[in-house]
């Protein structure tokens, strides 16, 4: 038996989509607009992005999970060292800002594709005729 392939039309797995930023659709590059935001429409094939909701929800947890890792390493850099607090400031604030939006624009886009791959879609309800 044959293995079954749920990737279709050219589309990447999720990892490869979310990793480079690719359209979710036909695998074509620039998915984003801007640092942490979708295009209105893929320039290849011209999926929507605007019917998916993929929301703000990871910016949260995604801060707070690379934040306390961040803190651990100053932490450890710091009892291992002890190097000057101007050190810290040019170490880990540009260290923070760019793990952060890294962070965002990867669990977006997996969202965006695993959402695109799964066509979902807003809950409805259906008459049934039941009653």
């Amino acid at each position: 038996m044959a293995a079954t392939n749920p990737n279709q039309k050219g589309q990447p797995p999720i990892w490869r989509a979310a990793l480079f930023a690719l359209c979710p659709e036909c695998g074509a590059p620039g998915l984003f607009e801007g640092a942490a935001r979708f295009r209105d429409r893929c320039p290849a094939c011209g999926l929507d992005t605007g019917r998916y909701n993929v929301g703000d929800g990871p910016a949260a947890f995604l801060t707070m999970i690379i934040g306390a890792l961040l803190i651990v390493a100053a932490l450890l850099l710091d009892f291992a060292l002890n190097p000057p607090l101007w050190v810290h400031v040019i170490l880990w604030v540009p260290l923070t800002v760019a793990a952060v939006i890294y962070g965002l624009r990867l669990a977006k886009a997996a969202l965006l594709a695993s959402e695109h791959q799964r066509q979902a879609a807003e809950g409805r309800e259906t008459e049934t005729g039941d009653e």
